[in-house]
């Protein structure tokens, strides 16, 4: 009895030894030493990584010293973006100080490739080109040259790319069929090529204080009472035929804002953003 007691005895007094050699072999928690934790993490005996900062995001505006142009580039100066614009005429002929802070480049995008040296180091495109005259011109103008831009940066590994189309105007588009004809071709070709990273906007009448030569054109005196009444009749905008005629305008500093965020946010959803995704983007912080 007493051999059989003894072995008892000893059994138990090494099961506390056992489970204490297990656990500090495969976890390290608890010591052979009572009452004492190991402290295998500590941060003097952590590995270190050197992670390299954030690429400055490099911005490429097409058309950068038009009317909605000139707004995108003073937008993404004051979020600390470099900016560079490409147009048929070059710098900008305004001469507010932010225009000191852009690259500007000289090019044609319809008829020569010298300025696709401009996309050298670009991240994200924001394409405002577009003009009217005849129907031919309108489509070479709105289509080709953006499409020939759209290309050019896919081939370029462009990341992003903005174009500030328009709002389908039903009946209206008629008047200007090589307009709406050369914008639905840029779109097209937008999608195909950036599938992932392609956002379309399609405001309606663009608002806001537009330079002229000399004179300032008010443009927000029209626009901004009709944005505040039309953008909460949508459904008027339904109507058939003459709907797309309540297309409420947008002031041209939520189109800029909302085509900046959408070059730089990563998680920004690709596709179209019709006037009433603009102008809820725009009343975003």
């Amino acid at each position: 009895m007493k051999t059989i007691m003894s072995r008892l005895l000893r059994s138990r007094s090494s099961l506390p030894r056992l489970y204490t050699m297990a656990a500090s072999r495969n976890w390290r928690l608890i010591s052979t030493d009572s009452n004492k934790v190991d402290e295998p993490f500590k941060v003097e005996e952590a590995e270190t990584v050197d992670v390299p900062p954030h690429p400055t995001e490099k911005l490429l505006v097409l058309g950068g010293n038009g009317f909605v142009g000139s707004h995108v580039c003073r937008e993404a100066l004051g979020r600390g973006l470099s900016v560079s614009s490409l147009s048929r005429s070059g710098r900008s002929s305004l001469h507010d100080s932010w225009a000191n802070s852009v690259i500007w480049h000289r090019g044609n995008l319809v008829s020569s490739d010298s300025w696709k040296d401009a996309l050298n180091g670009v991240t994200a495109v924001i394409s405002c080109v577009g003009g009217f005259g005849s129907n031919a011109n309108m489509y070479k103008i709105n289509g080709t040259a953006n499409i020939n831009a759209i290309r050019a940066a896919a081939e370029q590994g462009v990341k992003r790319f903005v174009y500030v189309s328009a709002a389908d105007f039903g009946l209206a588009n008629y008047l200007l069929q090589g307009y709406y004809e050369g914008k639905k071709a840029a779109e097209t070709e937008l999608l195909t090529k950036f599938a992932y990273g392609g956002i379309i906007l399609r405001p309606g009448f663009i608002h806001g204080t537009r330079q002229v030569g000399s004179m300032k054109l008010p443009l927000g005196v029209i626009g901004a009472p009709l944005e505040m009444v039309l953008q909460h009749a949508k459904p008027l905008n339904r109507v058939p035929l003459v709907g797309p005629l309540f297309t409420p305008p947008v002031n041209v500093t939520s189109v800029a804002k909302v085509a900046v965020r959408a070059a730089t946010d990563p998680v920004f959803p690709p596709g179209v953003i019709d006037v009433y995704g603009i102008l809820r983007y725009g009343q975003q912080k």
